[in-house]
């Protein structure tokens, strides 16, 4: 007997759990496990319903093998540069909506607000004669302002954004169509810098392949610095073979584009500029205060609320971002149409940046996504309308298997939360 009248065999209530019985969580013991480590983190994952960025590659590699075999002509460079080109616009605005989204809110105003910038470029460039430089940031700074409106009512008001943004898709639809007047089309004149933005190209085959090299550079950069930091914090680390192989693997990607896009006419700025949109906005997501608080309000507004965040400031910023993003996206439509028009914005527009959101990887429930879905879901989009074209495929068959793919996102998305959720990873 002990002296507080217990047994030596008895545990008291406040001795700790011998540390055999706490078992480590295995994504800490994965490194040290070498590739079997890594094949059995795989599984854990899929189990659990953490399916990522899986499905769409796959989607994209079948996409590209189907419409090879059918037409012959779908991988050759002039196509595949034609494709980085028609994706810029969509996939800017799309970087808006991935926003959007991770708030688990929608915004239904982004073709509008689109046309309604292009509106402001053209009138105030080609009708009156203002800088054009000058004229751009006028249109960004409306497509800002817009966002603001739309947050305000949504964050500070209570307006659902559903509500907010849908009245907003058809009033700005009507001040674009005001803003225009009596002119139908302002065609582009040839040397504005909106032309450049989306039909110039980097002859040079240098320009492609040094940014190959600064793209795998800064990943192999990012992935070093992050392992030492892992170390610094006493957790496993990845073997140095693994960075140089992940490396690799990316150096491999950003050569062969590069090589296949000097091929045709060399590096288009459209995708330049597209690709700085992707890499500053996966930055301010991933590394900075600003987007963690974005995935906690997307995860659960009233938690984050108690936790000390400005709920209503980070929604009203990120409509005012995906406002922006709206409005430059706008400025790439009318260059790839040759002009502002009352009707820029309409049509499926909406519907395919939305589309391209979910199809890349974000829920559509908040929380959870990544800003690179903007990429692979218009990509997606772009490649079945692309493929279809060379096929003669009217329009219709593509709105149709769009809807489909769409509709498998969802489900795939649905169904990931719902086993994420048995396995207790919600």
């Amino acid at each position: 007997m002990v002296s507080d009248g217990k047994t030596a065999t008895e545990p008291r209530q406040n001795d700790p759990a011998p540390a055999a019985d706490i078992a480590p969580d295995p994504r800490l013991l994965v490194r040290e496990k070498g590739l079997a480590g890594y094949l059995e983190d795989f599984r854990r994952r899929i189990r659990g319903g953490e399916l990522g960025s899986i499905p769409v590659v796959f989607g994209v590699i079948i996409i590209a093998i189907i419409f090879e075999v059918e037409t012959g002509t779908f991988l050759t460079p002039r196509n595949l540069s034609n494709i980085a080109i028609y994706i810029a616009g969509p996939g800017i605005m799309a970087v808006g909506i991935v926003l959007v989204l991770l708030l688990g809110e929608i915004d239904l105003s982004v073709g509008s607000m689109a046309g309604l910038s292009a509106a402001i470029w053209g009138v105030l460039s080609v009708s009156h004669g203002v800088n054009d430089l000058l004229a751009i940031l006028l249109a960004l700074a409306a497509g800002a302002v817009v966002g603001t409106i739309h947050g305000f009512f949504f964050a500070r008001i209570g307006v659902p954004a559903f509500v907010v943004t849908l009245a907003g898709f058809l009033g700005w639809s009507g001040v674009q169509i005001w803003v225009m007047g009596e002119e139908g089309t302002l065609n582009i004149p040839r040397d504005s810098l909106v032309r450049d933005i989306y039909g110039f190209y980097f002859s040079d085959i240098s320009a492609a392949y040094s940014l190959a090299a600064v793209i795998t550079g800064g990943y192999v950069l990012a992935l070093w610095r992050h392992e030492r930091r892992r170390a610094g914090a006493g957790l496993p680390t990845r073997p140095r073979s693994e960075i140089l192989l992940r490396g690799g693997l990316v150096a491999a990607a950003a050569f062969i584009t590069a090589y296949t896009l000097n091929q045709h006419r060399g590096l288009p700025l459209a995708l330049v500029i597209f690709l700085a949109v992707l890499l500053l906005a996966d930055f301010m997501v991933r590394r900075t205060t600003y987007g963690r608080q974005i995935f906690a309000v997307g995860g659960n507004a009233e938690a984050a609320r108690r936790a000390g965040i400005n709920v209503e400031r980070v929604r009203l910023t990120v409509f005012t971002i995906a406002g922006t993003l709206a409005a430059f996206g706008g400025l790439f439509l009318a260059a790839q149409n040759g002009g502002a028009a009352k009707s820029l914005g309409s049509g499926n527009l909406l519907m395919n940046v939305i589309a391209a959101a979910v199809i890349g990887g974000t829920s559509l429930f908040g929380g959870r996504g990544w800003i690179w879905s903007a990429l692979l879901g218009t990509l997606v989009i772009q490649s079945i309308e692309t493929g279809l074209n060379l096929m003669n495929m009217s329009s219709e068959i593509s709105y149709m298997i769009t809807g489909a793919v769409l509709l498998i996102a969802v489900v795939l998305d649905s169904v990931s939360r719902r086993t994420q959720r048995t396995a207790g990873r919600t």
